[in-house]
């Protein structure tokens, strides 16, 4: 879900959100504003790395939670 978040609303930080991530969630919006939506490619990055991930800092949560499938 939250590689999905990533793709669709990146520049938002919505995937950050989810994930427990509040503080680069806000960065991202702040990003995107400052940059007139060019800090989506931030959040879509993100999303693809989530999603293909599976160990390290993208295959888990703000708590350390793993993510499934």
């Amino acid at each position: 879900m939250a590689g999905v978040l990533g793709i669709l609303l990146g520049g938002l930080g919505i995937h950050r959100f989810y994930l427990g991530y509040t503080g680069i969630g806000i960065l991202q919006i702040v990003v995107t504003i400052l940059t007139f939506g060019l800090g989506h490619l931030w959040g879509l990055v993100e999303g693809v790395l989530y999603l293909v991930s599976r160990t390290g800092y993208y295959s888990v949560d703000a708590d350390g939670r793993p993510l499934t499938n």
